[in-house]
């Protein structure tokens, strides 16, 4: 942290006095004693990441990790009636903190940089509070108090949550990902969650979630559906705040942070589909839900394995706890998480402190929050929603900028048709920033060439808006009247530059491990390949350096689509699968139809 201080001013202590003089000279038995203002039965671990930065707040160890030097999560001892040129310091260094939470910052006051827990009078905590928010407000966020721990008596520190909407945005959005096996209460949750009413018992929650009839009569979802969750800055849900029928283009104007769910189909039939949203989408988190009744069944592990390919963190909720006790489940979750293959630790969430120490720090890549819930009785509702509402997008400020920076790059995965609009495209934007009334390309088409077109509107949440950056997902129009192409899922939008042609490729390169096959993989194994939006069968044409591969090997494998040319580039993420057998890998190489062409 020093370093990061000494660019504004290297003679300047970190909060314009001595914090170590400042301890010495007070209590040194502030840390003995520490009570919870709201919850006394909080538990959690502590650990600091040396690998990711992340750290997992805990304030019943008495200490907390040192501050962490990048990150959101800044420590203040105090901030007490600080000079114009501290306080003008001080917005600067919430500014950069804020940028790297992506509009979301965590302080803790009445820390010290070292992580200990001093604590403040009520006098000092309330000035030190006060001007947090004038220094909130002077960058036009907000702030809400999280928690407050008592340590030493009347000795109190606060942890804050300073919220910012960027100006190219309405509100800060994360995707969430909704797995788990059929009947596992997954629709039924999101009903309850995005609708405010408890479930009958009978799945009546459930039935907005359903978009065709004849999911409504069997009960099962068979497509990806998007829901909405809308927080305003004091964590409050705006869904059915001001009244029952607000429209998501409402929910989303009036959200300083919005919740996009996708849920997505349970049975083993729909396999194909849940993996081309998982891949496609790139949601920031999944949330695999189970019943506590079921147990963890096979398509609940195999959506778990997907998750844990596609290095997606994720967190549990248990439902139908109001029928069965969850102990059971639970408990097999554990032994799963912790096994050998895993190596996950399983942190059962029961209180609100908890809930914060999970969500609001981002919690640590080997930790896997559990929730209890009945959709019936609303048991354990109200800490999923609380640990929706501190959750953030996981990406680093610094890989934003630099995708923002690059050529833009639009994954096509839905295509809508809309009256008096035409053809609409759905999907997200995974590099560069894509603007109304932009010159694109669209394709690979049959050949292997693009299309030229341009966009016309640009619809976010199913609000308008005049602007798309890297990591955002989002619905197109193009102009009308334009001859555009046949449009297909896995096609992509490119910048029309007019310099380099980009084209499609049947053949590309990738170094694959086999997760699980039951025998081996030879030349000529079809399979299902998902990377980004496209999903495709592709044949195995080469094995380098050997004629087969089995479970835990690792080869570079030349690959063949077999209906038509996709846009691949290297460096992109590649999963395959076929009934039980698995693998992930990275493509190294394409071989663009131009190319071959040229040289036939």
């Amino acid at each position: 942290m020093d370093s990061f201080l000494s660019l504004f001013d290297p003679s300047q202590p970190d909060d314009g006095f001595d914090e170590e003089s400042d301890i010495r000279n007070s209590n040194s038995n502030s840390s003995d004693s520490i009570t919870q203002s709201s919850n006394q039965n909080s538990s959690s671990e502590s650990e600091l990441d040396g690998q990711n930065n992340k750290i997992v707040i805990d304030f019943d160890q008495g200490v907390l990790p040192p501050e962490p030097q990048i990150g959101n999560i800044e420590y203040k001892l105090k901030l007490i009636s600080p000079s114009k040129q501290r306080f003008e310091h001080l917005v600067t260094q919430m500014k950069w903190r804020l940028r790297e939470g992506h509009g979301e910052a965590i302080y803790e006051i009445g820390v010290s940089d070292s992580g200990h827990l001093h604590g403040l009078n009520e006098k000092d905590m309330n000035a030190s509070l006060c001007t947090l928010k004038q220094m909130a407000h002077k960058l036009g966020a907000s702030t809400s108090v999280l928690r407050i721990v008592y340590v030493a008596g009347r000795r109190s520190v606060a942890e804050v949550l300073v919220r910012k909407i960027p100006d190219d945005q309405h509100n800060i959005e994360v995707r969430v990902a909704v797995l788990g096996g059929a009947d596992a209460g997954k629709s039924t949750l999101l009903g309850v969650l995005t609708q405010g009413e408890f479930d009958n018992g009978r799945g009546r929650a459930r039935l907005n979630m359903f978009r065709h009839m004849h999911e409504i009569q069997s009960g099962r979802t068979s497509c990806i559906s998007h829901e909405t969750l809308g927080f305003d800055s004091q964590g409050k849900i705006i869904n059915y705040k001001y009244n029952e029928m607000m429209t998501a283009e409402e929910i989303s104007d009036r959200s300083t942070k919005l919740v996009t769910f996708m849920d997505l189909a349970g049975h083993r039939r729909y396999m194909r589909t849940t993996v081309q949203a998982l891949s496609g989408y790139s949601p920031h988190y999944a949330m695999l839900v189970l019943s506590a009744g079921g147990g963890f069944n096979g398509t609940s592990q195999e959506h778990l394995s997907i998750a844990r390919a596609l290095d997606m963190p994720f967190f549990v909720v248990v439902t139908k706890t109001d029928i069965t006790p969850p102990d059971q489940t639970v408990q097999e979750l554990k032994n799963l998480l912790t096994s050998i293959g895993c190596r996950k630790v399983p942190f059962v969430v029961t209180n609100t402190d908890e809930v914060i120490s999970a969500g609001s720090n981002q919690f640590s890549e080997n930790i896997v929050p559990i929730f209890c819930v009945s959709n019936v009785t609303g048991s354990g509702l109200n800490l999923v929603t609380r640990f929706l509402y501190v959750l953030s997008p996981g990406i680093s400020n610094l890989e934003k900028e630099r995708l923002e920076q690059e050529p833009c790059e639009f994954h096509i995965d839905e295509i809508f048709r809309v009256s008096e609009v035409g053809p609409v495209v759905g999907g997200l934007l995974v590099k560069g920033v894509l603007t109304e009334n932009m010159r694109m390309k669209i394709g690979p088409l049959p050949c292997g060439r693009f299309h030229s077109v341009t966009v016309h509107t640009i619809h976010r949440n199913k609000a308008p808006c005049r602007v798309v950056r890297a990591g955002q997902s989002a619905s197109l129009s193009f102009t009308p009247n334009q001859i555009l192409p046949t449009l297909r899922s896995g096609m992509v939008l490119l910048n029309d530059t007019g310099n380099d042609e980009p084209c499609g490729t049947l053949f590309f390169q990738a170094k694959v491990s086999v997760l699980f096959h039951a025998t081996a993989i030879y030349v000529g194994f079809q399979t299902t390949v998902h990377i980004g939006s496209i999903r495709q069968t592709a044949v195995i044409r080469g094995i380098m350096g050997g004629e087969k591969i089995g479970t835990n090997d690792s080869a570079s494998v030349m690959f063949q689509f077999v209906g038509h040319p996709e846009y691949v580039r290297a460096g992109m993420r590649v999963l395959f699968r076929e009934g039980s057998s698995k693998g992930i890998g990275v493509v190294t190489q394409v071989f663009p139809l131009n190319r071959i062409i040229g040289q036939n």
